[in-house]
């Protein structure tokens, strides 16, 4: 039988695809690189080919993912057929851009270990999603619905304040702590892009009406 040869590219993104299902279904701590290197049927020296460690790994992954959810992003903000709040609500509802399969590479991130890393990836996630989001706020300028001066400067301020106050391994806030931050969150997001109150809602559609006022 003829034997199968991959290429770079396609072999390295093959090892981050597998060892991010398995961190996710065992946890980071619980998967060897063994672990890996079986799931793939390769040989131990085609995965160190590639990675020297289970964090080199893991930081092709935070890079992927992220690389991933900045493509997503571009998609939605340069959809000529929807407007400026509309792209806001697919991207901004429930306060977090993402989903449960980035939830394991998260819990590692949030490891002393690892905060180096997920100081670097808070930066480029600021960097990289913010002339994006400054994109759709100037769009919603031209229809009248917002009303900033400084589009790219104010969604930097507000990709930074949320991703670190309203990163839950940080700070250990329980869940109304959580709750109060969020609606704290959507009210400035509507005083500093100059939205009418209430524009945002989406924003804490699943906070009930007694959590609001408690």
């Amino acid at each position: 039988m003829a034997r199968i040869t991959k290429k770079p590219e396609e072999r390295r993104l093959e090892i981050i695809k597998t060892a991010e299902k398995l961190f996710r279904e065992n946890g980071f701590s619980n998967t060897p690189v063994d672990a890996i290197i079986k799931e793939m049927g390769v040989a131990k020296g085609t995965y160190y080919y590639y990675f020297k460690s289970k964090e080199d790994v893991l930081e092709a992954i935070v890079e992927y993912q992220l690389d991933q959810l900045v493509q997503m992003v571009e998609q939605i903000a340069n959809d000529a057929s929807m407007d400026a709040l509309t792209k806001m609500r697919l991207l901004l509802s429930g306060s977090h851009i993402g989903d449960e399969d980035t939830k394991e590479v998260i819990e590692q991130l949030h490891l002393p270990a690892n905060r180096e890393l997920h100081e670097v990836t808070n930066i480029q996630t600021v960097l990289k999603l913010s002339p994006i989001f400054a994109k759709i706020v100037e769009q919603g300028n031209q229809e009248n619905v917002f009303n900033t001066r400084y589009p790219l400067e104010t969604m930097q301020f507000l990709l930074t304040g949320g991703q670190f106050l309203l990163d839950g391994g940080l700070f250990n806030f329980s869940e109304q702590e959580i709750i109060d931050r969020r609606l704290a969150m959507q009210e400035i997001v509507e005083k500093a892009l100059g939205a009418e109150p209430g524009t945002f809602d989406f924003m804490n559609s699943t906070v009930s009406e007694g959590d609001k006022n408690d």
